[in-house]
Order: C-alpha cells, then sequence, then structure tokens
C-alpha cells in the first residue's frame, strides 16, 4: 500500500465517524460502544506524541475536562458541539482552576472549527488557550497525518482501522447510489455547459418556499449541473430499468425519515449528511478525496431538491422550461 492510500482510508473513516455522530445528535465525546469514548484519547497519542489520559477515570465527571496530559501540562475538551458558547462554557469551569500552568485545547470531533479559531473568547480563569492553535479538529487532525512519515502514517491506519471495524464497517452492500457517485467523480464540474432546461426564478419559489436561507449557496451553485446530471442518470439507466430511479429514492427516504424532527436549513444538510454515509457504507464505492466526495454528493442532493424529491413544492412548481 503506498502513501496516499494509507491517508484515504484515514480520512475516509475520520469522516464517516463525523457523520455518525452528527446524525445521531450526540452532545458529547463518542458513544457507540463502550470502547468508543477513548477513541480520540488515543487517536491524539498517535498522532501528536501526547500521553494524554481519560480524566474521568480518576475523577467521575470532571467539568470542563475529558482527556489530560499532565507531561506537556495539557488538558482537553472533546466535543461534537463545536461553537463559541461551548468553549467560554468549558473556559469558565472552576475546575480549569485546578490545571495551573497548563494549555486548555477543544477538540471538535464532529464539526469543523476554522471560524473558531480567528474567534476571541472570554478566560476568565486565564488558562494558556490560543485559539488559532489550540482549537483542534478533525480537519487539522487530518492535515498533521498528512505531513507525517510514511511509517507514522502506517501505523495510525493500522490503528484507526483497528479500533473503528466495529463503529464503521458494518456488513457492506453495493448501492447504486455509490455507482452513480463513481460515475460523477469522473466528470470535470469545472466545465460550463448552457442551462437552458431549468426554470431558476421556479427554483428560487422553491428554496423561499421551504425557508432555505443558507442552504441557497448550494442550490445556486449546482443546479446549473442539471442538464449534465440528468444524461448521465439516461446512460445509467440503459444499464437496467429503475436504476436512477432507484437512486432518487434512496435520497427521498433519508429525507423523510429526517424531516419529522429536522426542517428548513438543518434539513437540507442533514440529507447531504445521511446520503454521504451510505455511500461511504456501500461496497462499490471507489474512495475519492473527500472534497470530492462532498462536490457529487451536493450535487445529487441539489438535483433531488430541482426533481421535487425532497421538500414541498410551491403551488404550480415547474422546474422545467418550455
Amino acid at each position: 500500500m503506498n502513501r496516499p492510500d494509507y491517508f484515504n482510508v484515514i480520512e475516509e473513516r475520520l469522516n464517516l465517524l463525523a457523520l455518525r455522530i452528527i446524525s445521531r445528535g450526540r452532545l458529547n465525546i463518542l458513544d457507540f460502544h463502550g470502547h468508543s469514548e477513548n477513541f480520540y484519547q488515543f487517536l491524539l497519542n498517535e498522532v501528536y506524541s501526547w500521553e494524554v489520559t481519560n480524566e474521568n477515570d480518576v475523577k467521575q465527571n470532571v467539568e470542563a475536562i475529558d482527556l489530560v496530559d499532565h507531561t506537556n501540562k495539557l488538558v482537553l475538551q472533546v466535543s461534537s458541539t463545536a461553537s463559541k458558547q461551548k468553549i467560554e462554557s468549558s473556559l469558565s469551569k472552576d475546575s480549569i482552576k485546578n490545571y495551573k500552568g497548563y494549555t486548555f485545547k477543544f477538540v471538535s470531533i464532529a464539526r469543523d472549527s476554522d471560524k473558531l479559531r480567528k474567534d476571541t473568547f472570554k478566560n476568565p480563569h486565564g488558562i494558556a488557550f490560543n485559539p488559532a492553535s489550540d482549537i483542534i479538529d478533525k480537519n487539522s487532525i487530518l492535515s498533521k497525518i498528512r505531513g507525517l512519515n510514511i511509517d507514522d502514517q502506517e501505523r495510525i491506519y493500522k490503528f484507526v482501522k483497528k479500533e473503528l471495524v466495529n463503529e464503521i464497517d458494518p456488513l457492506k452492500l453495493e448501492s447504486n447510489l455509490a455507482t452513480v457517485i463513481n460515475i460523477l467523480s469522473k466528470e470535470d464540474w469545472n466545465k460550463k455547459e448552457p442551462v437552458g432546461e431549468i426554470d431558476s426564478f421556479e427554483i428560487d419559489r422553491k428554496i423561499s418556499h421551504n425557508n432555505l436561507n443558507s442552504a441557497k449557496i448550494i442550490i445556486d451553485d449546482y443546479s446549473l449541473h442539471y442538464s449534465r446530471v440528468d444524461k448521465i442518470y439516461t446512460e445509467f439507466d440503459a444499464q437496467g430499468s429503475n436504476k436512477s430511479n432507484s437512486v432518487l429514492s434512496t435520497i427521498r427516504q433519508e429525507y423523510a425519515k429526517l424531516k419529522g424532527n429536522l426542517s428548513d436549513d438543518e434539513l437540507f444538510f442533514a440529507v447531504i449528511s445521511k446520503v454521504q454515509e451510505k455511500v461511504l457504507n456501500s461496497s462499490n464505492y471507489t474512495s475519492i478525496p473527500f472534497d470530492e466526495l462532498e462536490l457529487c454528493i451536493n450535487i445529487l442532493v441539489v438535483d433531488a431538491f430541482i426533481r421535487c424529491k425532497i421538500f414541498e413544492n410551491p403551488e404550480n412548481y415547474n422546474y422545467a422550461t418550455t
């Protein structure tokens, strides 16, 4: 196995784990099976050569602190909730006062934290904390791994594969959804094609009707690919009846399951996360860089939105031009 393969497997599994955490709505550190709570403890040790231990093994329910490295003088809060309020709440806890001379690090195990690193935070106890370097997320961990030598990448690859085998590797089955993603991944999406088959005014009406304020950016960006996706579906259907329908049905099913608990923008992005998870769990999915996978998923979900498969249609909605 060469260097890129090690990294791609690590990236795929951490991304899938993050999607699982988000979709299950975890409020704190992992809770899949018994040992999963310690996964990030050992991963951080492997990646950064730290010596963090689970503080709750010694003192039960220590506020604001999950992991401690007494050798490197670090205290870590590990959470699936990445927000300014969450970090300031942790920094304000009285338990922080017991770690004078330590550095506080906040580890987001599900959400990206780029914006948080540029923010300022109330730090009433004055513990060492630099948001730019002390806020860690999945992407910064992957960036660190990418820069490691091949032997270290292999070591981390073996650790991640072993530790997440039960959480990430249920029985995988082939899916038409993954086949379409494999096809889309080979397209040049920078190539511009005339957009003449959809009515942008009608799509804007549907966006407004469903209060999709944040998702509008995604829909506007990818709706222009509708005609190309339509051609791909036509070619895909030549391999057998109902293939494209099964893909659209899968996306609609995920939408239907989420609809009862979520709405508006939150629902739109949750559908994207669930479709990503299904692709990553398909045995016939050919691994590609995660940002490329996100691009392909966004294109498919926006296409399903246009085709009336997800979200409510305004009265007399007709996306096709005549």
